[in-house]
């Protein structure tokens, strides 16, 4: 299929897909033309992209996970437990500072004149 109609069965935009594809998560095949050619299956490969961005993992982590995911992509394998354990700890701990952050403004903002 074409990019562009990748981009419209996932929903991410052509640009991100030629991110994808320049960070290796994606491989296309191009035309006698030079256009963009993807499999089907990449609908899904770039849907577990998404999930894994928008769970916050960098890059590279993405590129490590993608392969593990078993059972046409319902399950990912035992072997990332561990990197999505670490991941979660990682953003708890975000979370924590944040809060923290929230409370030293909301303590600022009883210091303000009306």
């Amino acid at each position: 299929m074409a990019i562009g109609e990748l981009s419209s069965r996932t929903g991410a935009s052509v640009r991100a897909l030629r991110y994808y594809e320049q960070h290796g998560l994606l491989r296309s095949a191009r035309t006698a033309a030079g256009h963009r050619r993807f499999p089907p299956a990449d609908v899904e490969t770039v849907r577990r992209i998404r999930l894994l961005l928008n769970a916050g993992f960098p890059l590279a982590d993405v590129a490590w996970v993608i392969p593990c995911f078993d059972d046409e992509g319902v399950q990912l394998d035992a072997c990332v437990a561990d990197r999505i354990h670490a991941h979660l700890l990682v953003v708890e701990e975000r979370m924590a500072e944040l809060g923290e952050q929230q409370h030293a403004i909301h303590r600022l903002q009883q210091l303000v004149r009306a």
